[in-house]
């Protein structure tokens, strides 16, 4: 990693509940999240997208979050984010095999209409194809409202400025899946 994380002592006060909850809930503090906090209030904007991207009242159910985020990942060669999102997704989607199939979504029997369609949406967004093309557009129609495709942009766009800044800055993969 090309920068390091500070000792826990020179972080601010305030993201102390940050960093306790990382630690309750994956067992550690995220590498990412300590170089994030490096700059406190880019740290509690970047907590607080998140959370909001990951509510239980999205339009966007779990599973199809985790195989955006996984998938935009896999793009971004952020191997971090590969091994963070990819535990999620097998939790999420109870086993590893549609993880597996991510990488050859067009030629998978793995996925649904709707998922191939938001897949596909990851792929041009991430692959910075704009204006996107209105036959694609189109399609995600079919299977999302206005507000969901808000969400589904949002969550892709996310996704990218993750695993863009982790893959910069070469953060490692943790070891939260098989993967790393």
């Amino acid at each position: 990693m090309g920068i390091a994380a500070l000792p826990r002592r020179r972080y601010r006060w305030y993201l102390r509940p940050f960093f306790w909850n990382q630690q309750r809930k994956y067992g550690r503090v995220l590498e990412s999240a300590l170089l994030w906090a490096r700059s406190p209030r880019l740290f509690v904007a970047v907590a607080l997208l998140y959370g909001a991207l990951e509510r239980r009242a999205s339009p966007l159910e779990p599973a199809l979050r985790s195989l955006l985020t996984v998938r935009v990942s896999q793009l971004n060669a952020c191997r971090f984010c590969i091994d963070l999102n990819s535990a999620l997704l097998d939790q999420r989607a109870g086993s590893p095999r549609r993880r597996a199939a991510l990488a050859h979504w067009r030629d998978s029997g793995e996925f649904s209409e709707r998922e191939r369609a938001a897949l596909a949406y990851a792929e041009a967004v991430t692959g910075g194809e704009f204006p996107v093309n209105r036959q694609l557009l189109e399609r995600l129609r079919e299977f999302f409202d206005d507000d969901a495709l808000i969400e589904l942009t949002a969550l892709i766009a996310f996704q990218n400025l993750s695993s863009r800044f982790n893959s910069a800055l070469d953060v490692p993969a943790q070891g939260f899946s098989e993967l790393s």
